[in-house]
């Protein structure tokens, strides 16, 4: 059998202001989190989201 490869992880992008789990991504183990402006349907504007796991 060959060697088994660790596969990317499914993370949520949680808004810092609300706390709303607005988001999924995929991405490979390793290296910083995730730290991205996306829009808050909540708020109704851009905020900053960060990657958390489950």
């Amino acid at each position: 059998m060959g060697k088994s490869k660790k596969k990317a992880d499914t993370v949520f992008l949680v808004c810092e202001e609300t706390g709303d789990y607005n988001y999924t991504a995929r991405r490979k183990p390793g290296g910083e989190k995730l730290k991205l402006k996306k829009y808050s349907p909540r708020l109704r504007k851009h905020t900053v989201h960060l990657e958390k796991k489950k």
